[in-house]
């Protein structure tokens, strides 16, 4: 009894939720809870897929490309929710999840960026760990062209899908020791991660 209590207090409610979604990431619902993810990630949601992408291929590795094409597909499927917003329905939706973000001043710089790189700042943007839906959500204000649009995001979240894929296929073992070992500090990282990806969108 002595050694169980102390190991649960160091894991915590943060361990606890990781190894439900862990369990939860090796049941028939995975890829659906994945596509949800995904999908509202795109236009309004602030949590990436990355993470539910990762817990999923670590617990079952041959579900990883299947993952990552659920992922690419619902996400780029939330990222023309997201144009939707913001070609028709900016003022109602697409602002006050700006404002909700705290991103006004950095959706009004890419737009900008659109005139000079087109379809190519999707692709260059959609790779980082910004907010995806500023992309979307921007691309849909500037009236990008929908066909470029539909191709950046195929190009741009495939690629990022694949490699979080790949790397969790490789190295999927050593991570879940790695995670199971030292989750604060995982977690301290990934919650940086995401803090450095609204940062980047004033800056980037």
């Amino acid at each position: 009894m002595e050694a169980t209590a102390p190991k649960a207090g160091r894991n915590g409610l943060m361990k606890r939720l990781f190894d439900r979604i862990m369990v939860l990431s090796a049941g028939k619902h995975a890829l659906w809870l994945l596509a949800i993810v995904s999908f509202a990630e795109a236009s309004f949601f602030p949590i990436p897929p990355d993470p539910v992408l990762a817990a999923i291929v670590l617990a079952n590795r041959r579900r990883a490309w299947v993952a990552a094409l659920v992922c690419t597909v619902a996400s780029v499927l939330g990222g023309l929710a997201g144009y939707a917003i913001g070609a028709g329905l900016y003022e109602a939706i697409g602002q006050p999840v700006i404002n909700f973000y705290n991103l006004q001043e950095a959706f009004h710089t890419f737009q900008t960026r659109f005139d000079e790189w087109g379809g190519w700042i999707i692709v260059a943007k959609g790779l980082t760990p910004i907010p995806f839906k500023l992309v979307t959500i921007a691309s849909g204000v500037a009236h990008l062209n929908l066909a470029t649009f539909i191709i950046a995001c195929i190009i741009t979240r495939g690629l990022r899908f694949l490699l979080v894929a790949a790397l969790f296929y490789a190295f999927g073992p050593q991570a879940r020791a790695i995670i199971d070992r030292h989750f604060s500090t995982v977690m301290i990282i990934g919650t940086i991660v995401v803090i450095l990806g609204f940062v980047a969108v004033v800056y980037i």
